[in-house]
Order: structure tokens, then C-alpha cells, then sequence
């Protein structure tokens, strides 16, 4: 069954995937209604890990791990996700897309575009009738993968808990692990599909190093395009001009997880080179009367 429709399940996945995201943009675009953009999302991915397992049926117990890592993955965010949103009611990205096809259509493209790369390194070990002996990179993949999907589901919930309360309404959350990372649930989310990725090492061979694409790919859209860029773009925006949440930004790293007196006393070429501290990350940052630049950074005036 592992010849249908082409040997690694490339295009059988890339044909679903689109088939998925585009049931679900018909209802995004005819009802106005983007409450299960992100549901759609997540569970794509466990749909093609499932599927190409079973159509392969090798049931091998690297093929089932991965597979089964996706799955707890793509649940608890879909879940999570679905049940934010119908909380809180609407999805503040839809805002200029609702009432304009063309974003609409850029967007779900983006997200399908999104879900068959990343998925690459489950879609081809579950293709591959390969089956070496466990090693030491499956391990690593495995613990790499339990680590992210903790960082990732604590720092959501502590986020979810800490925007429920009334008092902290207006205010940006710092508590938990957003008090040593700005994004801590993305650093969450980009170390667990690295970890899938190093899980299926073993069974690659020749082009199918390719799959390297579904980490790189995921971290170039949260670091450069849609996911970090944007959030601080919107939060600078609200808070840019409260002196303590610019100390928060300066000693709080973007990405990956550290104490602020630590990270706030590391020179800014470091944080740059090797913390992901980018320009882009501050150019929204306002530019007030209580503002002045000073040796290309920004300084408030007493």
C-alpha cells in the first residue's frame, strides 16, 4: 500500500492537505467565520501522520512513535486553540482579512503550504521500508520533542490564565515562562518538530535529507514572517511607551528561555548572533517626546 499515489506520499499528502485547507477556507470565506482557522491547522498534521501510516502499514516502532508525536501534539494545540478562540470570542488576525478574498486566499495557502513541509520528516519515515535499530539520535528526538511540547503547553496555559484575570487586563504577561522568554511557547513549538526531525535521521538516506525544509521552515515563518514579528509589532504598538515594559523587552530574551539578569547584561552584538534579539523585532517600537535615540538604541528621557 506504500505505492499509493507516489512511493514517499508526497503528493498523496500535498493533494489532502490542500483538499483540507480549502474546505475550510470556503467556510472561512463564504460565513465570515474564522474561529477553526487554527483547528484546521493542527489537525491536518495529525490527519497526515495517521494516513500515511496506515497506508504504509510497515507499523514500524519508529513510524508509530513519530506518528503517535504528532498526533499528542496536533490534539492538545488544536484543542487548546479551538477552545481560546470560542472564548474569547473572534481572531484579531482576520480583522483585514474577513472582507478581503485575496488576503483570505494568501493565508490558507500559507497554512497548507505550512502543514505539508513541516510534516516531511513523519511523512517520510512512515513511507520508508527502512527500519534500523533504535539509536542515539532517536532518543535525542524523542527528549527534545517531551521538552518542547512541555515548554509549549505550560506557556500557553500560563498565558490563557494570566489574560482571563481582570486585573491583568491591558497589561502585557511576564509570569512563568514569559518571564524568562518573550515567546516562549514558539522556542516550545520550534524544538519539538526539530526533535521529530532528529528522531527520523536513522532512516534517511540521500535526498531525503530534504525534510530538514519542516524545521527550517518552521522557523523561519515564527522567526521572520508570521509569528514572532507580528506579536511584537501589535505589543510594542499597545506598550511601547511604558518605561517598564521596554525594560521587559530589553532583559527579556525573544526566543529562548534564560534569566533576565543574565540576558539583560549580555552585550547586543550577542543577542543579535545568537539569540535571535532582531532589528526587526524593534523597529515598531514608538517614537515619542519621552523618547530619544542614543547610540542606536532608544533611551528614556527623565
Amino acid at each position: 500500500m506504500g505505492t499509493v499515489i507516489d512511493s514517499h506520499f508526497l503528493a498523496l499528502t500535498a493533494i489532502v492537505t490542500v483538499g483540507y485547507q480549502f474546505f475550510f477556507f470556503v467556510i472561512t470565506a463564504l460565513l465570515k467565520f474564522d474561529k477553526v482557522t487554527d483547528f484546521a491547522g493542527s489537525t491536518n498534521f495529525v490527519i497526515v501522520a495517521v494516513l500515511t501510516l496506515v497506508l504504509k502499514g510497515s507499523w514500524h516502532f519508529r513510524q508509530v512513535v513519530l506518528s503517535l508525536l504528532v498526533v499528542v501534539w496536533g490534539i492538545r494545540l488544536g484543542l487548546f486553540l479551538l477552545m481560546r478562540i470560542l472564548q474569547w470570542g473572534e481572531d484579531r488576525r482576520f480583522d483585514e482579512m474577513r472582507e478581503n478574498f485575496g488576503k483570505l486566499a494568501v493565508f490558507w495557502t500559507l497554512q497548507a503550504v505550512w502543514v505539508w513541509t513541516v510534516s516531511l520528516p513523519v511523512t517520510i519515515v512512515n513511507a520508508s521500508d527502512r527500519d534500523p535499530s533504535l539509536q542515539a539520535a532517536d532518543i535525542i528526538g524523542w527528549v527534545m520533542w517531551s521538552i518542547g511540547l512541555t515548554i509549549e503547553a505550560t506557556a500557553d496555559q500560563q498565558k490563557l490564565i494570566f489574560k482571563n484575570s481582570p486585573e491583568n487586563r491591558g497589561k502585557w504577561c511576564s509570569v512563568g515562562l514569559w518571564k524568562y522568554s518573550r515567546h516562549p511557547n514558539y522556542f516550545g513549538e520550534i524544538l519539538l518538530w526539530w526533535g521529530i526531525f532528529v528522531a527520523s535521521t536513522p532512516v534517511l538516506e540521500g535526498g531525503e535529507w530534504l525534510v530538514i525544509l519542516g524545521p527550517l521552515f518552521l522557523s523561519v515563518l515564527l522567526l521572520f514572517v508570521s509569528g514572532i514579528p507580528l506579536l511584537e509589532e501589535s505589543a510594542d504598538k499597545r506598550f511601547g511607551s511604558v518605561a517598564a515594559y521596554r525594560i521587559y523587552k530589553s532583559t527579556t530574551s525573544p526566543l529562548i528561555p534564560m534569566p533576565p539578569m543574565v540576558y539583560g547584561n549580555l552585550p547586543l552584538w550577542f543577542k543579535k548572533v545568537f539569540l535571535f534579539e532582531l532589528p526587526l523585532y524593534n523597529r515598531n517600537l514608538p517614537e515619542g517626546p519621552n523618547w530619544k535615540r542614543t547610540r542606536g538604541k532608544k533611551q528614556q528621557v527623565d
